[in-house]
């Protein structure tokens, strides 16, 4: 089978300093991790920051594109780009994992469609419409007063233009409203590249039910995220109640802005750890969210994009992406069979590429 994590947000780490070439002992991804846990290829993100906008989000953007162009063209005899499913086929044929490119946050392209074709020409292939706040596009399920109550006149620009060039839409972080304008405005299937069900936690990130539903009636595909945040509400209130992440967040911030600084980064990987010795749901969770997500919309409509390198406290038993084969291990002992986990591991994502790249 093809095993792909529909979301990574790895570059960012790239510019972090870290070697992805190496496997590294607090990397949650990293090319030696991708190939001992049997991942066949995985979408990193550029992501932006939602405090970022204008020139400064799309050079942002175009920082993270350059910097994960130069780590494949380093490790070429270990990865090599896709830019459709029949690419990261024959790269598994090749030996080589496959590195898909995502874009996480539309801030990057402004209020230009010239801007998503230059991105897509350089070989993004899906874009997240939004990220914590409202931007150009569209509303974030992040923000507390909505600019536009779903997409903008622009966004619907946007959607017409990314079914015209077969680019996958992202509505992982879209508002609700948007979700459903989306659905409305697209004329072929859209994806949740990173997103869990609500049903089972109530953060406004998941998808309710309906949600779901409709979003597997139009032919799409929910991939389930690995946050524990999103996975379960009590850890939710642990994490608050533990105060790390507040403490945590101006640490990280001198971090990113001071990567070669020891002390700096001593000083995020001790609050790393302290994330880590919370009492965190198990793996087996991300299970509970993909039997809901089946049981919803169907085995031909989930997947899993695990948010690796976006999250800072992992469940317990996936702390990085060589440990994905437990999920498929605990998916076989509640019943799943070869061809289930099959479409859950990468089929099911490939199939709605493959279809809005060729309705294009």
């Amino acid at each position: 089978m093809f095993v792909l994590d529909s979301h990574c947000d790895t570059p960012s780490q790239i510019l972090r300093l870290r070697d992805i070439s190496i496997d590294n002992a607090r990397g949650q991804v990293d090319f030696p991790k991708m190939l001992r846990g049997g991942v066949d290829g995985a979408f990193f993100a550029l992501y932006t920051p939602a405090g970022l906008e204008g020139a400064q989000a799309t050079s942002k953007a175009f920082g993270l594109l350059a910097a994960l162009y130069d780590t494949i063209d380093l490790n070429k005899d270990v990865v090599a780009l896709a830019l459709t499913p029949q690419q990261a086929l024959e790269n598994k044929r090749n030996g080589r994992v496959s590195v898909f490119i995502g874009m996480e946050n539309g801030s990057p392209i402004g209020e230009s469609l010239s801007l998503l074709r230059m991105f897509f020409r350089a070989g993004v292939r899906y874009m997240t419409l939004v990220h914590s706040s409202d931007n150009a596009i569209c509303d974030s399920c992040a923000s507390p007063v909505k600019t536009w109550h779903g997409l903008s006149g622009f966004g619907r620009q946007v959607v017409a233009e990314m079914n015209r060039l077969g680019m996958l839409i992202d509505v992982s972080h879209a508002s609700d409203d948007t979700f459903y304008d989306v659905i409305r405005c697209s004329k072929v299937p859209v994806v949740a590249t990173h997103s869990c069900c609500r049903a089972l936690a109530s953060h406004p990130r998941n998808m309710t039910d309906d949600m779901i539903r409709t979003l597997a009636a139009h032919g799409g595909v929910i991939q389930i995220n690995f946050y524990p945040v999103f996975l379960d509400d009590a850890f939710a209130s642990v994490l608050a109640a533990s105060g790390l992440l507040e403490r945590g967040e101006p640490v990280e911030q001198v971090f990113i802005a001071n990567p070669a600084d020891h002390a700096r980064r001593a000083a995020w990987y001790d609050i790393l750890d302290r994330l880590a010795a919370l009492p965190r749901p198990s793996y087996k969770r991300i299970v509970d969210h993909i039997d809901h997500a089946v049981s919803i919309a169907g085995i031909d409509h989930v997947g899993i994009g695990s948010d690796f390198d976006g999250i800072e406290v992992t469940p317990d038993g996936m702390e990085n992406i060589s440990m994905l084969p437990r999920l498929f291990d605990e998916m076989r002992s509640r019943g799943y069979s070869d061809i289930d986990i099959e479409k859950i591991a990468g089929r099911n994502f490939l199939r709605v590429m493959e279809y809005v790249q060729n309705h294009s």
